[in-house]
């Protein structure tokens, strides 16, 4: 898949920062990605998985904000890594009017709330937060396109791989991708509870 059948908007960002041809991870996952399918997208470090994540995020919004409900959740372990993949987002929607909030354990959960409440397109959030809003019913799933788990070794940890599997429960339809650099069969699990029918993409 060449960037050339990416929506305007996002054409227009790759270029913008000098990205003129995908990786080779890129070029494997992107096409499976935009024909709907739940993939899970394996790849070494630095081939390209944060800025496929981006790519495949602003491709389905169609790079616009639309309504209040969320319609991307990306899951991230921690709060350096949320702020971070949010800095990378910003690096090609800052001509968008896309909205992103991160949501970790370090904010006031009011205020975080609120914010999610008045209207956010992307939501990158840590499991335990993300699941602390959920059991407050303070996210409407009902326009949710993309769930996706970044870097999701992490999953494997603790209570992530309980929480992270609570939130497809109450998701009508939506697309979920997990970007990891190899498929464990703990991770391989996520098969039975969201990943129906999913493939399995190596870059």
């Amino acid at each position: 898949m060449s960037f050339k059948k990416l929506n305007f908007e996002l054409k227009e960002a790759l270029e913008n920062n000098n990205f003129t041809e995908p990786t080779a991870f890129q070029k494997a996952v992107l096409p499976k990605i935009k024909s709907g399918a739940n993939v899970f997208c394996i790849g070494d470090k630095d081939c390209g998985k944060t800025t496929a994540i981006i790519i495949a995020t602003m491709q389905k919004l169609e790079s616009k904000a639309i309504g209040d409900s969320v319609r991307a959740i990306i899951i991230v372990e921690t709060k350096a890594e949320a702020l971070k993949l949010k800095e990378a987002f910003e690096v090609f929607t800052k001509y968008t009017d896309l909205r992103i909030y991160t949501a970790y354990d370090e904010q006031t959960l009011d205020q975080q709330r609120e914010e999610v409440y008045y209207g956010q397109d992307i939501l990158i959030a840590t499991p335990k937060r993300l699941n602390k809003l959920y059991l407050l019913n303070s996210l409407d799933l009902s326009q949710l396109k993309l769930y996706i788990l970044e870097d999701a070794e992490f999953a494997e940890k603790g209570m992530h791989f309980a929480n992270i599997n609570r939130i497809p429960e109450s998701i009508d339809k939506c697309q979920y991708l997990v970007f990891a650099k190899k498929l464990t069969p703990r991770l391989q699990r996520f098969e039975d509870t969201f990943m129906y029918r999913s493939f399995i993409v190596k870059g």
